[in-house]
Parts: structure tokens; C-alpha cells; sequence
């Protein structure tokens, strides 16, 4: 799709953002459009149900299906089956990055942190449905640098029931800290702090 169409959209499917992660969904990005979505099976969204901006604020819904077979149940706990909280946290971050790119900001995405995170429930092989609810505070595009952040509180539901709480998760896009080049050590091939 075009980039103009991307920035329209309000829903995106699987396939469409399978496509985002492979970074083959905008057919004419912009000079530094670097964002993806993390590959399967680190991708905790299958779909995009609603995602709208309003000034400085906005809204993300996404859903993903369980699947009795997914690769954490094998693994986290034997004879205990649960997702582990952190990726649903993790999804939160991959929302609001890829609202960053959707409202218009270039660069690579990364997680920044959250405030208070609540558990209260938990994900098991039987359940259905995920569905993450993020009410973003605020979006801000630093133009000195060329970096966007969004600040998100998030509610996580398994089959229509609130499990976790999720305050002030933020997520923002960089400029010029792609790692195109992996495995090669290359000019981005050691981590350390970013600057805002």
C-alpha cells in the first residue's frame, strides 16, 4: 500500500502486518522509515482493530488469537502452561511504536519503559482471545532530533476479562540506530543508551 494509505488506515490484519514486519507493507516510505514489527513468534498482535489520533492523544485495540501450540506454553512451565506477563507487555510496546510510525514519526522503534504494572489474571493454552486496550496520553514528535514518543496506559483482556494493568508504557522511534547490517559488526552493532 501507499504511504499516504497507511497513515488513513484504522485496522490492520495479520497479513498486513506480517508484511509491516517484513518491511514490505509501504510501497514508498519516506527516507528513514526504518519501524518494523517484531518477526513471529516474537509478534504478540494479529490484528489491528482501531487505532485513531486526536491531536496529542489516540487509541490502540489489538487482538491476538491463542493457539494451544504457541512456543511459550512449551516452555514456561513444564507441566504449568501460562504466557509469561512480560509479552503482553511487550505487545503494549510493539502497539505503541508502531503508533508512532502510523502518526507520521521515522525511525527505528524501541521500548522506553512503563510506570506501575499490575498482573491479575494470566493467559493459559484454552483461552481464546487477547485483546489490549491502549488509551495513548501522549504522542510527541522532538524535532530537534527527529524522535517520536507514546505514553499509553493499557488494559490487557484474556476472552473479555481484564488481566493486567499497564500505566504509563512508553515507546518511541529513532533515527539512525538501525542495525541493517547484522551479523556484521557495523556502525550500530553495540548497544548503550540512546539519546533522546
Amino acid at each position: 500500500m501507499r504511504y499516504e494509505e497507511f497513515r488513513q488506515r484504522a485496522r490492520f490484519d495479520r497479513q498486513e502486518l506480517l508484511a509491516f514486519a517484513h518491511g514490505r507493507l509501504v510501497e514508498d516510505p519516506p527516507e528513514a522509515f526504518a519501524a518494523k514489527l517484531p518477526l513471529p513468534p516474537m509478534l504478540m498482535v494479529d490484528r489491528i482493530e482501531e487505532i485513531r489520533r486526536e491531536r496529542h492523544k489516540g487509541r490502540v485495540v489489538a487482538e491476538r488469537d491463542v493457539r494451544l501450540d504457541d512456543w511459550f506454553f512449551q516452555c514456561h512451565f513444564l507441566g504449568d502452561p501460562v504466557q509469561p506477563g512480560c509479552l503482553g507487555v511487550d505487545a503494549v510496546w510493539q502497539l505503541l511504536g508502531f503508533f508512532c510510525v502510523w502518526a507520521g514519526a521515522l525511525g527505528s522503534g524501541r521500548a522506553l519503559g512503563s510506570g506501575e504494572i499490575e498482573f491479575f489474571g494470566q493467559i493459559r493454552p484454552h483461552d481464546r482471545l487477547v485483546r489490549y486496550e491502549i488509551d495513548v496520553r501522549r504522542y510527541s514528535e522532538l524535532k530537534a532530533s527527529g524522535s517520536a514518543i507514546a505514553i499509553g496506559d493499557a488494559t490487557v483482556l484474556v476472552d473479555g476479562e481484564p488481566i493486567y494493568a499497564i500505566k504509563s508504557a512508553k515507546s518511541g522511534l529513532f533515527r539512525g540506530i538501525a542495525y541493517g547490517d547484522y551479523p556484521h559488526a557495523g556502525p550500530n552493532a553495540r548497544g548503550g543508551r540512546l539519546a533522546p
